[in-house]
């Protein structure tokens, strides 16, 4: 776990601007999450696949390469950089 540490003349208006930009970012994260879930239900209604079998069978090359097949791919692989972002914006604490 990294630890960091601010030194400011103003430390409690420092606090508020960092848990409000922290609180800003975490809202525009789980609103990618939601847009991105939509994106992949799209895809895995239309092809009639969940994405977690999609992937496993395009990496056997068990389908034919295509434009959706690369922005599903692409969506998938944006909802774990958004997740992970997430959860490490949720496990910021702050100490006295």
């Amino acid at each position: 776990m990294a630890e960091l540490k601010l030194i400011s003349k103003y430390p409690d208006s420092l606090r508020q601007i960092i848990q409000s930009a922290l609180s800003e970012r975490l809202y525009s994260i789980e609103t990618g999450i939601k847009q991105t879930e939509k994106h992949l239900q799209e895809f895995e209604t239309k092809y009639q696949l969940s994405t977690g079998e999609f992937i496993r069978r395009f990496n056997n090359d068990e389908l034919l390469h295509s434009f959706d097949f690369d922005e599903w791919i692409g969506e998938s692989r944006m909802l774990a950089h958004l997740r992970e972002s997430k959860e490490a914006i949720e496990e910021v604490k702050f100490v006295n």
